[in-house]
């Protein structure tokens, strides 16, 4: 089929041929995530995807969708597009898993100053790679171009996601009980929440960013970007290991103190011990560079923990060789004690 072109169009600094350009060089990473439920492929106007109910008494959708944040000013100034699609992923497919959901399905959206195919298939290709590890296919998206609105070199990624869960299997908090365990799953570093805040305590710049440091054992830069974690397969694990998750949280923005009480109901408090883990050496250098109050880095960021699961105390160590299984890193952190609903940290 012939391509379409408008001249007028080009010159008011929409690029037509890039988009094409860009559709051609994704589509092999979008293949990897393709599977016998996915229908058709790309340039429809809606994904189609088939749901499969079976072994479902009471299937229900679950819906998450965000972006990555201000963590793209890091990927724009370090120019490494390949991972930050991996972030924008794991912040939709983590909240479906945290109600006790299976990914089935993502769709991403990139808007842009300027349509560079091969950056935006670098994008892309982090997009697919979330995805694999969250088992969702990636059945469509859309990239704007938008000159005169962003930057030419400046981007914006942001996603959304489909997941199904049987009615008895949600995550929902509302049997949690006093003594009840808390396991924190860890996380890869900052995540993709709090860029804001690094942003002003660090300096933004190739010179800054690429300078090694001892106590990451890496460049301040890699520190950063490092994809968030994706806890699909954890959580999963847990499941067919026959343990009931009573509760989870992921923690994202507003840290340990907005995330965790969202999966406790009325009368109960979770207690967390910070000396259970170790907190990881970026989340101490963003406190001392930045002057920043432990109580202000807790109330921010997931200080080393992605993820918190609740269960019941006989069932901690299937749940710790669970996780471990599923290749992350599990702690005991805490447990539940009855009170007013919110958290304490210790």
């Amino acid at each position: 089929m012939e391509k379409s072109y408008s001249e007028s169009y080009a010159a008011a600094g929409v690029d037509i041929t890039a988009g094409y350009r860009s559709v051609e060089l994704m589509k092999q990473y979008v293949a990897r995530t393709m599977n016998e439920h996915c229908i058709g492929g790309l340039g429809g106007f809606g994904g189609l995807f088939e749901l499969d109910c079976t072994g479902y008494k009471h299937p229900v959708l679950i819906s998450g969708t965000d972006g990555v944040g201000t963590k793209l000013k890091i990927a724009m100034i370090m120019d490494k597009h390949d991972t930050i699609g991996i972030d924008c992923v794991a912040m939709c497919v983590n909240d479906i898993a945290c109600a006790g959901g299976e990914p089935l399905f993502f769709l991403d959206y990139i808007a842009c100053g300027k349509n560079y195919p091969e950056k935006i298939a670098q994008i892309v290709s982090g997009v697919a790679e979330g995805c694999v590890q969250s088992d969702a296919a990636l059945i469509g998206g859309e990239t704007a171009e938008m000159p005169g609105f962003y930057p030419v070199d400046e981007y914006d990624l942001a996603g959304f996601a489909v997941g199904v869960v049987d009615e008895k299997d949600l995550i929902t908090g509302k049997d949690l009980k006093e003594k009840d365990v808390l396991i924190g799953i860890a996380s890869s570093g900052v995540h993709s929440n709090g860029f804001s805040l690094v942003r002003k305590v660090f300096s933004m710049d190739e010179k800054t960013l690429n300078t090694y440091h001892e106590e990451l054992g890496k460049t301040l830069g890699e520190a950063l970007i490092a994809p968030t974690k994706i806890y699909v397969k954890a959580l999963r694990s847990i499941k067919e290991a026959g343990v009931r998750v009573k509760g989870c949280s992921h923690i994202t923005g507003g840290g340990f103190y907005e995330n965790v009480p969202r999966m406790l109901p009325e009368g109960v408090r979770a207690v967390i011990r910070k000396d259970s883990y170790e907190v990881p050496a970026i989340f101490k250098m963003l406190a001392r560079e930045g002057q920043i109050e432990e109580q202000m880095m807790y109330n921010t960021y997931n200080m080393g923990i992605g993820m918190v699961v609740a269960v019941d105390p006989t069932d901690v160590d299937k749940t710790m060789k669970a996780i471990e299984v599923a290749g992350e890193t599990a702690y005991v952190i805490g447990e539940i004690e009855n009170g007013e609903k919110g958290v304490t940290l210790c």
